[in-house]
């Protein structure tokens, strides 16, 4: 049994065709049905039911399927390891991240550390979902909010600070909540990610649950942001998504005496699995160049963000 023969296998059972697999490999078609060939008389098994139309994984294949990404995934990290050994930083590495901080920050640092370490090949997968680290389909996961999951292991990359903001017509038709007990007469932008609609704020005496009448669920924050510019309601945001909007006075703070909950930004792992060294050095990285306070902060003085 070859390894380009399992190579070409996983690529094809991905990519569901022959030619899009040869050209994700940079092989000729002949080539790939050749390996693909030999992989299946090395095993003595069928792996792929070919028709005129369509390309299947047959039962045998996709048994086999899940165990060769699996050697695929150890002979990466072993070549990985041993370019480490060498003071490289080398071989593939799969990140997840949320959408909105992923494309105006996290893109923006990654950048100069991929170019220092050209031999990282980093594959980004931006989704505002909650991702399930400890399957193993990522090196580490980079997440917004609380630290409350005992199967990770985590890195702290920046504090995240989050204020009530709306749009001055808003606040002009509906008035200005100045505590927590008003904010339930007004309308409330919420993200679906969290779960249940409800803000959360750290009082004295614990963490106290508010619930404003919900105007609009939605999963992304850009969406959040643009419809309290739109005057729609009161929404919580962190300040890596308002703070160009409330220093441009598009979005007002509302301060109603306390601060939201603290969370963070971080780089999670699973626990129980050895963190690679480029995944480290991504983790100091990120850690140096997203700062405390963040550089998103800057030239925001804002008493009760969390």
């Amino acid at each position: 049994m070859k390894l380009d023969g399992i190579t070409s296998f996983v690529a094809v059972a991905e990519a569901g065709s022959i030619s899009e697999a040869a050209r994700t490999l940079r092989l000729s078609k002949s080539v790939v049905s050749e390996r693909l060939a030999e992989l299946e008389r090395s095993l003595g098994a069928t792996l792929l039911h070919r028709t005129t139309r369509r390309l299947s994984v047959t039962e045998d294949g996709a048994a086999f399927l899940e165990r060769a990404k699996r050697i695929l995934r150890e002979v990466s990290e072993a070549a990985a390891d041993l370019a480490e050994r060498r003071g490289t930083l080398a071989g593939p590495m799969r990140i997840s991240a949320p959408v909105t901080f992923g494309r105006l920050h996290l893109g923006p640092a990654l950048y100069p550390f991929l170019a220092a370490h050209p031999g990282i090949e980093l594959s980004l997968d931006l989704d505002d979902r909650r991702v399930d680290i400890a399957s193993g389909a990522y090196d580490g996961v980079v997440r917004h909010g609380t630290i409350d999951d005992s199967r990770l292991m985590v890195w702290r990359l920046a504090p995240s600070r989050r204020v009530l903001v709306a749009s001055e017509d808003y606040l002009a038709r509906h008035g200005l909540p100045k505590t927590t007990a008003e904010l339930d007469a007004h309308k409330g932008i919420f993200y679906t990610n969290r779960g249940v609609a409800d803000w959360r704020f750290a009082t004295p005496e614990g963490i106290e649950i508010v619930r404003a009448r919900v105007v609009l669920r939605v999963n992304n924050g850009d969406m959040i942001r643009d419809a309290a510019v739109a005057g729609l309601g009161i929404a919580l945001l962190p300040l890596f998504i308002a703070g160009p909007d409330i220093r441009a006075g598009r979005l007002a703070v509302v301060d109603v005496g306390v601060r939201p909950a603290p969370e963070f930004l971080y780089l999670a792992h699973p626990e129980g699995r050895r963190p690679s060294a480029k995944l480290r050095a991504l983790a100091d990285h990120l850690k140096a160049a997203f700062r405390d306070p963040p550089s998103w902060e800057e030239g925001l003085s804002l008493k009760n963000a969390g």
